[in-house]
């Protein structure tokens, strides 16, 4: 491929709008590290991968694996690379959009379940999810008002996170936290006025007396928007809300790097 204004270039770089995206049950891939990602893993399927010459000899490894998971390899100059997206480092892939259910995460047992509530930004809804899978999550749930998980900038930021583990996304709160209050998970509200201090929660996790939470425990976090975090009625969903301790001068945490303390509070916890 040599044109960068070919009508195959034009429909690839259209995928940045939502509204095509689920249109065509589709999303792009950007760059060699999450296309790696995408065609080595069960699902979804990886429909086109695109890639420059220079690339090819460079990754070989990705178009050996796009070819042997069935997709169509593409070759294209640098100027139809970048045409694409500005973000190809010579690789994009074309697959189809992620699905997970939320009766297939509960069914296999939780332990660990990252859930984002009005979260908007995509880069930080992205590192949560990265951060989720670095952390040994089961599963990250991103409700209806939050972003949609296959924006551009939210895949970028999962770094191939986002073709490890399962994403739910859709689903109202109230219903996530139900579920998996019953599948026996407790549901943990991370809020800077939160009751319990994270660390006072690891000082006792295992023997944690009663009313106090236990990060042994299965554990569903709930995380909030990045502007006002909680709402009142969100809040009141949980089992209890857990505040991640600042002992400087910083203000508050953003959303991604209180996520990541507090997942991986849980996972040592209950390691």
């Amino acid at each position: 491929m040599t044109n960068p204004r070919a009508d195959r270039v034009k429909a690839v770089r259209a995928l940045a709008s939502r509204s095509v995206r689920r249109r065509s049950g589709t999303f792009l891939v950007e760059g060699p590290q999450a296309v790696r990602e995408a065609v080595t893993a069960p699902g979804p399927r990886v429909h086109d991968v695109y890639v420059t010459p220079d690339a090819a000899a460079r990754y070989g490894e990705i178009v050996d694996a796009a070819l042997a998971a069935g997709a169509r390899v593409r070759s294209g100059t640098p100027e139809v690379l970048d045409a694409m997206s500005p973000d190809a480092q010579g690789v994009v892939a074309v697959a189809d959009l992620v699905h997970g259910e939320m009766g297939a995460v509960l069914a296999r047992r939780p332990r660990l379940v990252a859930v984002l509530a009005h979260v908007r930004d995509p880069g930080n809804a992205g590192t949560v999810l990265r951060a989720s899978d670095a952390a040994g999550a089961d599963a990250v749930v991103l409700t209806a008002s939050s972003v949609d998980v296959h924006n551009p900038k939210c895949v970028r930021a999962t770094a191939g996170s986002l073709f490890h583990l399962p994403v739910v996304t859709g689903p109202e709160l109230p219903e996530v936290v139900a579920g998996l209050r019953a599948a026996g998970l407790q549901v943990l509200a991370a809020a800077g006025s939160g009751t319990h201090d994270l660390d006072d929660l690891l000082d006792v996790a295992g023997a944690a007396p009663a009313g106090v939470p236990d990060l042994a425990a299965p554990t569903a976090w709930v995380f909030g928007n990045e502007a006002w975090g909680l709402r009142d009625e969100d809040l009141a969903l949980a089992d209890a809300a857990v505040r991640v301790p600042l002992r400087g001068r910083a203000e508050s945490l953003n959303l991604a790097t209180a996520a990541a303390v507090c997942l991986y509070a849980s996972g040592r916890a209950q390691r």
